[in-house]
């Protein structure tokens, strides 16, 4: 079976084609989405990537939520697809309901851009399966409005019911509520995430280990867990 996983392109996207690839070299087919379609093409999965949707006029993200594809994404967060929301559509995703609160201006009111240590705090997700509960991975950031904020209710239940996917690791790069860098919804296959594992998934690309410089791949497993669940479910 050949997984098939979409990505779609919004009006100032700029990730798109660093998802495509981390999804080849995942093993699974990338299929390019268009934010003004209705058509998902039969995708088993989907990836909303990074980048500055519609200028991040309005709220970042907040634009992008009302394209016309995202009927359809709901649809199919509804059915158990796998979706994943990265850095900018993290945003569309908290914008579009999908997930729960909000991303803010930085604290320190500057874009970061780093190499960032995340904790994995629930390997259970369909993006997450790959890792350990606990383990210790690192994944590029880069952000001007990743401030990830909640009500303490909410703050509460996501701790709680396990919602938190990832928390930073080392140092919170964004003023994030309670070091969230990432969250799922309570079925696990929605996860949104600030990071961008797609910039971690070649050798001589990703950030540096004590291997070598530009070698840590961490941000394969997200797509690797993704066509697990795919097949798991089609078997």
């Amino acid at each position: 079976m050949t997984v098939r996983i979409g990505v779609i392109t919004f009006p100032g996207s700029l990730d798109d084609r660093d998802a495509q690839r981390a999804i080849r070299i995942a093993g699974a087919e990338p299929v390019a989405l268009w934010h003004g379609s209705h058509d998902l093409d039969g995708v088993d999965a989907l990836v909303l990537p990074g980048g500055f949707s519609y200028g991040d006029y309005l709220r970042s993200g907040a634009i992008a939520a009302l394209s016309p594809i995202m009927t359809e994404v709901k649809d199919a967060a509804a059915s158990g697809m796998p979706v994943l929301g990265i850095c900018n559509g993290f945003q569309m995703l908290v914008e579009a309901h999908l997930l729960p609160g909000g991303l803010i201006r930085n604290d320190n009111q500057h874009f970061v851009r780093r190499d960032q240590r995340l904790t994995v705090e629930n390997s259970s997700t369909a993006w997450t399966s790959a890792f350990e509960q606990g383990q210790e991975i690192v994944i590029p950031l880069k952000n001007g409005e990743g401030g990830y904020i909640a009500n303490e209710d909410t703050l509460d239940r996501l701790e709680g019911e396990g919602l938190v996917a990832f928390r930073y690791a080392g140092v919170n790069p964004n003023g994030s509520l309670r070091d969230i860098a990432g969250i799922t919804n309570p079925a696990g296959n929605v996860v949104g995430l600030m990071p961008h594992p797609e910039h971690a998934t070649e050798p001589g690309f990703g950030p540096d280990t004590a291997s070598a410089m530009r070698s840590g791949v961490d941000g394969l497993g997200f797509f690797t867990s993704a066509i697990e669940a795919v097949v798991r479910v089609a078997a």
